[in-house]
């Protein structure tokens, strides 16, 4: 039995699969995960009981192995992972779907204006992320793995990544609003339909990557 007083980020480091669930009913598990399930379903006017057995199903459906606990990994391995996995993607995708989406935009804009919205959330993601990925890697993980901590600058790195990260999940937000939960419209271009899988995968990529910032690496380093 899925508790709904645990928080939407715990359930998810318990149960991967869970993550799909929550994105599809816009429950924010990464900037905002701290809340309980029947918090955040109040919140979004949703059932709590429905989404507990949607939550449920995921679970006993789940094809495969479990993927593994980030929580296991080591400080190190777990920023090389994060490195690995995320910010080397994004740093490959967000230049494509900036292009993508402007010339998007430029095309099929007076058709439909909400790809005009599509393509500012696009900039102000490629203007947020770009930037913060550095700083984490030039700043804030060197700190992490120092063997004598400066905690006073950790704590300022920290703090500013949480309001980062904040940014970044109000953008997502607007992007998956602008369009319109990633719906097509029938005379969708292949351009306009690659831009709208490129951006959900993108968007599944940030989730995962706060999720693992703000509620595995980041508590290690709550004294500071």
């Amino acid at each position: 039995m899925i508790d709904p007083q645990k928080t939407v980020a715990s359930l998810v480091l318990d149960h991967s699969e869970c993550a799909s669930v929550f994105k599809r009913h816009r429950i924010d598990f990464c900037c905002r995960g701290d809340v309980s399930i029947s918090a955040a379903c109040a919140e979004k006017g949703i059932d709590a009981k429905s989404l507990v057995d949607e939550l449920s199903n995921a679970i006993a459906e789940r094809k495969g192995a479990a993927s593994p606990d980030p929580r296991a990994l080591s400080t190190p391995a777990l920023v090389a992972h994060i490195i690995s996995r995320h910010h080397e993607y994004l740093r490959k995708a967000l230049p494509f779907v900036q292009t993508l989406s402007a010339k998007v935009s430029r095309v099929h804009g007076e058709h439909n204006p909400l790809l005009r919205d599509v393509d500012a959330s696009v900039r102000g993601l490629v203007e947020a992320l770009l930037p913060h990925l550095d700083v984490e890697e030039q700043t804030l993980f060197p700190a992490m793995m120092a063997k004598e901590p400066d905690r006073a600058l950790l704590g300022r790195e920290l703090a500013s990544m949480q309001t980062e990260h904040l940014a970044v999940g109000a953008l997502l937000e607007q992007m998956r609003t602008a369009t319109e939960n990633y719906a097509l419209p029938s005379w969708a271009c292949n351009s306009y339909r690659t831009l709208f899988k490129e951006l959900e995968q993108l968007e599944a990529d940030v989730l995962t990557h706060v999720h693992l910032e703000n509620h595995v690496l980041s508590p290690r380093f709550a004294s500071a």
